[in-house]
């Protein structure tokens, strides 16, 4: 059997349409999408923890700028310094979606170019700030939103694909994407390979949370409700989701580099790539975040 018949010519436009002056992108609506998942998911977490409104409503501004913030900065600081940083006009367009032409005329860009590993950084200081404005206890707000990241980091990747960036690296496996904007070499599709992970471990981080949920109905059926004891470490507030969903994404970005074709060049002959080399310390902290866990909590602002 003749494998290149099985492999996807792969050639999307960027651009789903058009609303009135407006220019509707695949890549822009897959953030859309993975940051309202995750809005809906966290807020249907606090009201089963029964955390008032009031301390959720100014969480999605902070993490929404967090992330975004964080991603171009992120992008621009580790992978093109040399660009952003080499003169005033370039550091400009570090903030604004703009790029100078040639011509001397300014154009629209958006912001082409985030990097998840300055997103998440982005995420964790914006998150900080949120708890020093609500007084909510930083390790049941970050447990709450690890577990809700997985549905963003998803539809992200979805968008690099139709975005058809970060592509693989050459391959003749039968589900090969052939990148026809980039050019007609059979590539692994990274961006799916992740894609797929992120949503897997959507379930992986319900079922935690669920079953934790159960353990903890049972312990606190006699308590107060302004006070949660948690019969184990493997409960939100403990900091154990915190650290299964870093460990169990940038474990998997780690390996699923070796898949990935070099996004800038001075990535080549590296041992490790600069995507591997800034997952390193997010799995350290998440596997420390899984083993420091409390055993009790007090959970700020539950009815």
């Amino acid at each position: 059997m003749n494998l290149e018949l099985l492999f996807i010519n792969w050639n999307p436009s960027e651009i789903i349409g058009h609303l009135g002056p407006i220019t509707l992108r695949w890549y822009g609506m897959c953030w859309l999408v993975g940051i309202v998942g995750a809005y809906f998911m966290v807020r249907w977490l606090y009201k089963d923890q029964k955390v008032k409104d009031e301390l959720f409503d100014p969480l999605f501004i902070y993490a929404f700028i967090g992330i975004l913030v964080g991603a171009r900065l992120g992008h621009c600081l580790f992978y093109e310094p040399d660009y952003f940083l080499s003169s005033g006009t370039h550091f400009i367009e570090m903030f604004v979606p703009i790029h100078k032409m040639a011509d001397g005329s300014w154009k629209y860009t958006g912001y082409a170019g985030l990097a998840s590993h300055g997103g998440t950084l982005g995420l964790m200081i914006a998150l900080w700030l949120y708890c020093r404005h609500t007084k909510m206890n930083i390790w049941h707000v970050l447990d709450n939103i690890a577990i809700a990241t997985p549905i963003t980091a998803c539809c992200i990747r979805l968008g690099n694909l139709m975005n058809s960036e970060i592509i693989g690296k050459p391959t003749d496996v039968p589900w090969a994407f052939i990148f026809e904007q980039v050019d007609n070499v059979p590539r692994h599709p990274g961006q799916l390979y992740e894609a797929i992970a992120y949503f897997i471990f959507i379930f992986v981080m319900l079922f935690f949370y669920l079953r934790s949920r159960k353990s903890d109905e049972k312990v606190n059926a006699d308590k107060p409700s302004s006070v949660i004891l948690h019969p184990s470490s493997k409960t939100v507030g403990s900091g154990f989701f915190f650290g299964l969903v870093l460990t169990l994404i940038f474990t998997f970005r780690f390996f699923i580099e070796y898949t990935k074709d070099v996004q800038v060049d001075f990535e080549n002959g590296m041992l490790f790539n600069m995507g591997q080399l800034l997952s390193v310390p997010f799995i350290i902290i998440g596997i420390a975040s899984m083993i420091g866990g409390k055993w009790m909590k007090k959970v700020p602002g539950a009815k």
